[in-house]
């Protein structure tokens, strides 16, 4: 108890950092999107794991010069169409963006250039088993990081192993050790 006090005299948000496995024949895949400006160079990231936490692939994407929430969302709808191109019919999405999460029920939040491609996505998870969470950016560190590979790739790069510089927190995410941010 005393290493959270501490942890909050010096400002760090502390939210429960992991997310449980998924069920059992499920896939979970984590992503996100970031853009460096607004707009910006932007690149967005995820990576897909079996309920034993199996890393099964990743991607990353450079989008060139857009927004945050377009990054966002690429992300996610590179996720489900991966995931239904792979048969993996038992998808669990996971995202720390907020936005990303209400445009699941409310597809005004999704700029008109993404929309014809958005609603083709939520066609696609109406035939599989699809739920989407929200986490915590502190629980989200792999992710953060496969987006942050996708400014230095060509457009899109399947990783079918796990990044050296992902490794790391990949390996503390399996263990169930906290990832904290500081100011």
């Amino acid at each position: 108890m005393q290493e959270f006090v501490i942890l909050k005299v010096f400002n760090v948000n502390v939210h429960h950092p992991n997310a449980p496995p998924p069920l059992y024949n499920w896939v979970k895949c984590n992503t996100d999107g970031s853009a460096l400006g607004n707009p910006g160079i932007a690149s967005c990231g995820g990576l897909f794991r079996d309920y034993t936490a199996t890393f099964l692939g990743g991607f990353s994407i450079n989008i060139g010069n857009s927004y945050a929430l377009h990054a966002e969302l690429i992300g996610v709808m590179n996720a489900i169409e991966i995931a239904h191109s792979k048969g993996w019919n038992y998808l669990w999405l996971e995202s720390d963006s907020q936005l990303v999460n209400l445009a699941f029920k409310s597809s005004f939040i999704v700029p008109w250039k993404l929309r014809n491609r958005w609603f083709n996505c939520l066609e696609l998870t109406k035939i599989m088993h699809f739920r989407v969470t929200h986490i915590y950016r502190e629980g989200n560190c792999c992710a953060d990081k496969m987006a942050a590979l996708g400014i230095n790739v060509d457009g899109f790069y399947w990783w079918d192993n796990v990044p050296p510089s992902v490794k790391g927190d990949y390996i503390s995410n399996l263990m169930g050790l906290p990832s904290f941010r500081f100011h």
